[in-house]
């Protein structure tokens, strides 16, 4: 038997009412605010080119490791999900069957964030109004399917719909940033950045890290073995990404090490690590000196820095030695940041030409390291609850322990961070209600006034990542 699909009004509020009509208030003034989307990685080329999605399993599952990351747990392999393979064998071609395969395990993904996020896109992009099941797999993909025939449902078009003021994609340093090209040439008016993302060529445990940094060096007319020479390749990239809109760099490394040699030190450590295998020590220090540079970069060039580090990446060889990376197998680990970002901070911590914006995995380190550092180094501010807490529990975690220490001040209001374009508005729309609920309980436990409330809401929404990534 099918169920309706309806999002209740009052999702994420809290249930006293008093309280919840505080958070309604609230919600109705920045509920229709635009959309600043500073960090993330939709693909540019859907922008550049303004073609239609092919179909709803292209479009909702086969990019999305939220998605198939479940089904696998449960048994679902992912060739039956129409995975790509590295080695280009078969896989599921049968757009409809995945999609079946997807409604058949609905269920699973009660509870969690995806099943909100995706709710909210089948109701509200596509005004469905029942349940995703088996029963209704067929209903649902003819109706999604026959959308995207549309043009209503092109990228450009839904970049308009769902006021998306700003958004940031992430390109690699070797990135020729064609798309971005395309898209200032097209004349539309959308406004789409870049952001630069140079862990390709600062990281030696890649293993493609010496033909990164010949071909980057190549790329900007430098000399590959000096150390100046890449430095100042760095320089003419920034550059290059600045010219495409870049406010921002981005650096997943695996930790927040960092480290800041002297030039002898530095120069010999990247003649060892461009030429022959370096070990776990040597490739460790020089990312944390490379992270240092950064910063420096970052005062002379004015590009925001964000650190994204404790993730043990692919931690399933089998499937990335199958289906590559980004499937699903990253896995959170433990943080420190007090020790580890010391000699970045002795060199830049108190220089405000620099932000830096600090992200993290592990929340254990929110009240005890991060919101500490924040509520006292000028270049700290501490981005929203990513990846495994963008969701209802860890946005609130979020708040709970930093803002005691650090204020709201010192954070960078929300950034959703998804492949998933669909998914963007849906994301802005549950940290919204969140900061709304949370606001809501401040004031009615009269440790803020509405007013306050008022103003924390909008800038929570809009206000704090438009200036903190200089947007």
């Amino acid at each position: 038997m099918t169920k309706p699909l309806s999002l209740h009004p009052d999702r994420l509020f809290p249930s006293d009412p008093a309280t919840r009509d505080i958070a309604r208030r609230l919600y109705a003034t920045v509920k229709d605010l635009p959309i600043v989307s500073p960090h993330g990685h939709t693909d540019p080329r859907w922008f550049a080119y303004d073609e239609p999605f092919a179909n709803p399993a292209d479009l909702l599952i086969v990019p999305d490791h939220y998605a198939f990351r479940m089904l696998m747990s449960q048994g679902v392999k992912l060739e039956e999900l129409g995975i790509p393979t590295v080695d280009g064998s078969a896989t599921e071609s049968d757009p409809r069957a995945i999609w079946r395969r997807f409604a058949e395990r609905y269920d699973l993904f009660r509870g969690t964030p995806t099943r909100m996020w995706m709710d909210w896109v089948f109701a509200e992009a596509f005004g469905i109004d029942v349940q995703l099941s088996a029963e209704t797999a067929d209903h649902y993909y003819d109706v999604i399917d026959a959308a995207l025939k549309t043009d209503a449902f092109r990228p450009r078009a839904l970049f308009e719909r769902y006021n998306i003021e700003v958004i940031a994609t992430t390109e690699g340093p070797l990135d020729p940033l064609d798309h971005h090209r395309a898209i200032r040439a097209s004349g539309w008016s959308g406004k789409v950045v870049t952001a630069y993302r140079p862990d390709p060529v600062l990281d030696p445990d890649d293993p493609r890290f010496i033909a990164n940094v010949q071909r980057f060096c190549e790329m900007a007319g430098e000399d590959p073995s000096s150390f100046a020479g890449y430095l100042r390749a760095h320089e003419k990239r920034r550059a290059d990404f600045r010219e495409a809109g870049a406010t921002s760099t981005d650096h997943g490394h695996p930790s927040a090490f960092t480290a800041n040699l002297p030039r002898d030190e530095i120069e010999a450590l990247y003649a060892k690590v461009t030429t022959g295998p370096a070990t776990a020590h040597e490739a460790e220090l020089f990312r944390g000196h490379m992270l240092t540079e950064m910063a420096r970069m970052a005062i002379a060039d004015g590009m925001v820095m964000q650190l994204h580090p404790g993730v043990h990446r692919s931690h399933n060889a089998a499937v990335l030695a199958r289906f590559g990376k980004d499937k699903g197998g990253d896995i959170p680990t433990a943080g420190e940041f007090v020790q580890a970002l010391k000699p970045l901070l002795d060199a830049h911590g108190n220089d405000p030409r620099l932000t830096l914006i600090l992200f993290t995995l592990d929340e254990d380190v929110y009240a005890r390291e991060l919101a500490p550092l924040a509520g006292h180094y000028p270049a700290l501010k501490l981005g929203p609850p990513w990846w495994f807490h963008d969701s209802p529990e860890g946005m609130r975690r979020f708040r709970e322990r930093t803002t005691e220490t650090a204020g709201f001040y010192n954070t960078v209001g929300f950034n959703d961070d998804t492949r998933a374009f669909l998914s963007i508005p849906a994301r802005h729309d549950v940290a919204r209600r969140m900061d709304c609920a949370w606001l809501a309980q401040l004031v009615a436990e009269h440790r803020l006034e509405e007013d306050e409330a008022l103003e924390l809401a909008r800038a929570l929404a809009y206000d704090l990542a438009k200036a903190a990534y200089k947007l």
